[in-house]
């Protein structure tokens, strides 16, 4: 690894020098905050190393310069679902890197430390966008801010012969180990370490909680619209198959190695377009259309998140945990399909996620009987996929013998005329501050920000730092008598739970690895 060229942008100043384990970085001073981008974790997942589990990076001479982020991993064009071309920026293979954004990089500091983890369908996203931009976070709740990439479609979840399950959640492990080890110099505490995350974000979260390589390397965990979705090995070795054809190749590393991973992203595109063909075969997974989850293998991920946490697996790390009221709304926005779901598309979803199939879909007639066929449809569409494993999680975490604060985001965005509510992914330009990036672009369209979007901006923050720091967010515990929330919204109340009418459908329920149905 060679020093970098780069040069400080004039806008900024350049900034304390720090001590990696592999080689000093030098980063820059911006908004009264230490700045650091693009410091490696692992080698470049290339060449021999493709497809394989991360590697330490090599050290280097000199004073490198963390002045630039890291180029992304290789992915599927969009933002969130949103198609699109892929924003100019860094290339290169030195996917493997972190960010660090600090108040004060001096070792007896020891702040609290918050490390993201990005969302985007686990094929898609890099901490590089300027929506994940931490400076906010970093400076309103005097905390530091690490965010990295990982691995994301075929380089880091399709299953593959002769390479390790879920190497993008082997990515978060080996960015939590740099943690660990080099945080301290950066002015933040190894030992109150939190994670959070939103959608596959959230999701990798949920997995880090039930995985034994992640024991230990955080206290505290905060997930953000948890997916239910998690692959058995079968169907994911199935779906990796299918990937493998669409590029003319055999599921395996050896043979996908010699393919140009920027290439394969276009076959899990094409793959992507068609699933729903692949019903028959892939049950709930297909109308995802995204072949990539984590992967139940028994080694990497022994269990469901849900299973691992009710076992105990979890019980000394605090959880808050969450959903928005419309998430699914969003997709049906960006799929043109708001007010137009057809009955018999209603009745294919419910059938399909429901729980009893149609004993599921007639649970839901009736308890819903004056929803539009849109309305039902989204509402069982965000039960299944996010807010019902948001609040199992929860669940789960207080019968394994751990606590846990539920959430639900209600204040719906003004934006496009007020017709995504509070959509999936609000959450994150709400806490990160950036409306004016990336999916705050679409969810902010036509308006300017109003004064309480920023007063609960702020209580994000606020809400998120205090559990960072005490494992306290300022409402009480979940439990399963008065099933206390904090609803998020113009006036943020603590309130039962609710989606009740909803969590009595889905009572009982078992989020377990989607399987391969023939």
């Amino acid at each position: 690894m060679t020093t970098s060229e780069s040069q400080a942008p004039a806008t900024e100043t350049a900034g304390p020098v720090v001590r990696t384990a592999s080689g000093a970085v030098r980063g820059l001073h911006e908004d009264g905050l230490a700045v650091f981008r693009g410091i490696p974790f692992a080698e470049p997942p290339v060449g021999e190393a493709r497809f394989q589990a991360p590697r330490p990076a090599r050290p280097w001479d000199g004073t490198r310069e963390a002045y630039a982020f890291g180029p992304p991993p290789p992915q599927e064009p969009g933002l969130q679902g949103r198609k699109g071309a892929p924003a100019p920026g860094p290339t290169g293979d030195d996917w493997l890197t972190v960010n660090v954004w600090t108040p004060d990089p001096d070792p007896s500091s020891a702040r609290p430390v918050m490390v993201w983890i990005y969302g985007g369908a686990y094929k898609l996203g890099h901490a590089g966008q300027p929506g994940y931009d931490a400076r906010h976070i970093a400076k309103d709740g005097d905390v530091v801010v690490v965010t990295f990439n990982y691995r994301v479609g075929m380089e880091g979840f399709a299953r593959l012969d002769g390479a390790p399950a879920n190497r993008g959640l082997l990515d978060q492990v080996a960015a939590l180990e740099w943690v660990r080890a080099n945080i301290a110099a950066f002015g933040g505490d190894p030992e109150q370490v939190t994670v959070f995350g939103e959608s596959a974000g959230a999701g990798s979260v949920a997995s880090l909680l039930a995985m034994p390589r992640a024991r230990g390397l955080f206290r505290r965990a905060v997930a953000q619209s948890v997916p239910g979705t998690y692959f058995s090995d079968a169907l994911a070795r199935d779906m990796a198959a299918a990937l493998a054809a669409e590029a003319g190749r055999r599921p395996t590393a050896a043979d996908l190695a010699a393919v140009d991973p920027r290439r394969l992203t276009d076959a899990s595109q094409s793959l992507g377009a068609k699933m729903l063909q692949y019903t028959d075969r892939w049950g709930q997974a297909a109308p995802t259309v995204t072949p990539f989850s984590p992967v139940v293998d028994g080694d990497v991920l022994p269990t469901t998140p849900w299973q691992a946490l009710a076992a105990g697996a979890a019980r000394d790390v605090d959880l808050l945990v969450g959903h928005n009221r419309d998430e699914f709304r969003l997709f049906l926005a960006l799929g043109g399909m708001l007010g137009k779901i057809t009955e018999d598309q209603l009745s294919g979803a419910l059938r399909l996620l429901a729980p009893g199939g149609e004993a599921g879909e007639r649970a839901y007639r009736a308890a819903f009987p004056d929803d539009t066929p849109t309305d039902l449809y989204e509402r069982v569409q965000t039960d299944w996929l996010f807010a019902m494993p948001s609040l199992h999680l929860a669940e789960a975490q207080r019968a394994g013998g751990g606590s846990a604060h539920v959430y639900e985001l209600a204040w719906a965005t003004p934006g496009n005329s007020g017709v995504l509510g509070a959509c999936h992914g609000l959450d994150i330009p709400l806490l990160f501050g950036t409306f004016h990036a990336d999916l705050g672009v679409l969810l902010f369209a036509g308006v300017d920000i109003p004064a309480e979007a920023q007063e609960l901006s702020a209580r994000f923050r606020r809400s998120w730092t205090a559990f960072a720091r005490t494992g306290d967010p300022g409402w009480p515990a979940y439990d399963t008598g008065e099933r206390l929330v904090q609803v998020l919204d113009t006036e943020p109340t603590v309130t039962a739970y609710p989606r009740e009418t909803s969590r009595r459908i889905w009572e009982g329920y078992e989020f377990l690895p989607l399987p391969l149905l023939a």
